[in-house]
């Protein structure tokens, strides 16, 4: 299935309509920002590292019963999905304390969580991306009570299921975002996973192996990736 008229252009990937009104074509691009857009750079092989990355998450997580919006991987760079209505709501699951909650709340990096924290935050980069309660959601009508409680359920079945691929990987996963949209009336996972939206680090050294070598200036942005990737024994064609 082929690419037709732009539908959106986010920080780092673009959604073409297609030929199948229920169907998108997801370009990952080698755009890498920070700071909701403030800085910008371009990382060599990022689209394509991303792009496989997620399509092996995707597809673990609905091996385990989670509908998500995966379909199929068409090129080094482009996946074919479904046709989300999104709904503008972050939903965050935290095993440690890292990032804005640490800025908030004054708490030490690396706090472990028992059981683990979740967070809602309205996606919208011009108001940073603020914190916003189940209330909040329900009250403006991005999503109904009923359809926070299955994004809830799904964020935490996540979360067992790819904190447990991470430790036996040597990894520890720290915190990470969803995004979900409505198929045909029902609730199914969007947008990515991949080390762009999530936190990981070594279990023993506690090295970092995500998007915040990119924030936090540590360089070897993409060699963190492709170590992740084959920890997980992702092997790229790209």
């Amino acid at each position: 299935m082929k690419a037709k008229e732009l539908l959106y252009q986010g920080k780092a990937k673009s959604a073409y309509l297609t030929d199948d009104p229920d169907r998108l074509v997801l370009t990952f691009r080698d755009d890498t920002s920070a700071f909701d857009g403030e800085i910008i750079e371009q990382l060599d092989e990022k689209g394509a590292i991303n792009n496989q990355f997620n399509a092996f998450i995707m597809q673990a997580i609905e091996n385990e019963g989670i509908a998500t919006h995966f379909e199929s991987r068409l090129s080094a760079t482009e996946s074919l999905v479904k046709r989300l209505d999104m709904i503008p709501v972050e939903c965050v699951v935290r095993n440690r304390a890292a990032g804005s909650l640490v800025r908030r709340l004054g708490v030490e990096e690396g706090r472990p969580f028992d059981p683990p924290l979740f967070e809602l935050f309205l996606k919208n980069d011009a108001l940073h991306d603020p914190m916003i309660s189940e209330h909040h959601v329900e009250a403006f009508g991005w999503a109904t009570r009923d359809e926070i409680a299955q994004m809830h359920a799904a964020s935490l079945q996540v979360n067992t299921i790819l904190s447990r691929m991470f430790a036996d990987a040597g990894l520890i996963l720290v915190d990470f975002k969803l995004e979900f949209g409505r198929f045909h009336g029902h609730i199914v996972l969007g947008d990515e996973f991949s080390p762009d939206g999530c936190r990981l680090w070594d279990a023993k050294t506690g090295e970092k192996k995500d998007k915040d070598r990119f924030r936090q200036k540590l360089g070897g942005v993409m060699d963190a990736y492709r170590e992740v990737a084959a920890r997980l024994g992702i092997v790229f064609d790209a």
